[in-house]
């Protein structure tokens, strides 16, 4: 197997690498400008967690560009209007609160002038100190050795993210990839950028990078995002993101889903909920 480092390098000048991909450019008066590159869509669309982590530079840009110490996101929460294209977007910041603890801003994405995402972020703190009580999902530091590299599956001309992710896949409960249809609505994932460590805008990117959940429904139809909440606990430590991501309910076209994704010395780094539409037969 490849190391990680050397698909990084192989593919960060073409937009790949997460660092630079999610770079955004102050223009002076609380805009930014950015490009959504290619690499970071899936089915040809910018991907959702990625557009989150994008929001979340924004707004940590904005406080920290206001004389404040450096910040970390706690909270972002997002409304997905319409998705952007591959290409340059405006980010616009508002800052609607300034606290000892906590800022909050609120950050639109646009693009040829329409509003595509609207979202408020939540900048303070990371915690350093470990949980004082966690009841997290019981899933091993690293794939096992049948997991699937999402790279190497028919679907990855459509996920594009396997170009710029590591992404593996536990096949026990994914019975969508044999065309069983009544699995729990379960995945288990792990993932890494290419050629760096996760960072805390990252483990957002890993709160959204699973398939869909009603894949085990055979629902296999683009799955749209209408509404996204991550919570950032703690900076992910170098290694794995194990994600695990879950369904309480599908109603009609709609459903839920909740994703905890937890680093490589068992930290939770991310939790993230998404109410999204489903197709139907």
């Amino acid at each position: 197997m490849s190391s990680a480092a050397g698909h990084g390098d192989v593919r960060a000048g073409a937009g790949g690498a997460f660092a630079a991909a999610v770079r955004v450019r102050p223009l002076g008066d609380g805009t930014f400008t950015a490009d959504l590159p290619g690499a970071w869509t899936v089915g040809g669309r910018p991907h959702g967690g990625f557009l989150m982590a994008l929001l979340a530079k924004a707004a940590v840009a904005t406080h920290s560009g206001a004389g404040a110490p450096l910040v970390d996101p706690l909270a972002v929460s997002a409304q997905f209007l319409r998705p952007p294209g591959v290409g340059p977007v405006l980010l616009r910041t508002d800052i609607r609160k300034s606290g000892r603890r906590t800022t909050v801003v609120a950050v639109h994405l646009e693009q040829s002038g329409r509003s595509c995402v609207e979202g408020v972020v939540t900048t303070g703190r990371l915690p350093r100190e470990r949980a004082a009580w966690t009841d997290l999902p019981n899933q091993s530091a690293e794939p096992p050795g049948n997991a699937i590299d999402l790279s190497t599956v028919s679907s990855a001309s459509v996920f594009k993210l396997s170009e710029v992710c590591d992404v593996r896949l536990d096949p026990n409960g994914a019975g969508f990839l044999h065309g069983h249809i009544g699995d729990p609505l379960r995945l288990r994932l792990w993932a890494r950028p290419r050629g760096e460590h996760a960072d805390p805008l990252f483990a957002l990117v890993a709160g959204d990078i699973s398939m869909p959940v009603t894949f085990n429904l055979g629902r296999l139809g683009w799955s749209p995002t209408v509404q996204l909440t991550a919570h950032l606990r703690s900076r992910p430590a170098p290694g794995w993101l194990r994600i695990q991501v879950e369904s309480k309910a599908v109603h009609g076209v709609w459903f839920d889903s909740d994703a905890t994704v937890v680093d490589s010395t068992g930290r939770l780094v991310c939790q993230a909920r998404q109410l999204a539409l489903s197709a139907i037969g």
